[in-house]
């Protein structure tokens, strides 16, 4: 089984293209980014330190950024795990937080992502804190 490190770092194919169904935010036909998992840390690298943004946030900036409309919610939703739990391994690893992806400027204690990270949400609520963004 790969480590979150090896899935981060899979080569995947992003592209654009037509919604399938209309779910949620996302309407039929609407160009829709599909990213890799690489594109989500990349993009969650360069929020600056204290300043959060939401998932919904994240996912429009993605799309701006890529010629979209929207961003798949789907995949967005695993590709943050993927990115926190490879930023976890990364910190037990010895790496510092300044050398890893600050995914908790994302998530916080009311995400759903939050709640099915292996290691818990104390470590995103303390890294919150520090940085002196919301619960």
């Amino acid at each position: 089984m790969k480590n979150w490190n090896d899935r981060l770092n899979t080569p995947g194919i992003s592209g654009v293209k037509p919604t399938p169904r209309t779910v949620g935010d996302v309407v039929e036909g609407q160009p829709m980014l599909v990213p890799t998992a690489r594109q989500v840390d990349d993009f969650i690298r360069s929020i600056p330190e204290g300043v959060e943004m939401d998932v919904r946030g994240l996912r429009t900036a993605l799309a701006i950024e890529h010629g979209a409309e929207v961003t798949c919610p789907v995949t967005i939703g695993y590709h943050l795990r993927t990115v926190a739990e490879a930023a976890k391994e990364d910190v037990e690893r010895g790496m510092t937080l300044r050398d890893i992806a600050p995914f908790w400027r994302v998530l916080d204690g009311k995400t759903t992502t939050t709640r099915k990270l292996s290691f818990g949400a104390e470590f995103v609520a303390t890294q919150r804190k520090r940085e002196g963004l919301k619960p």
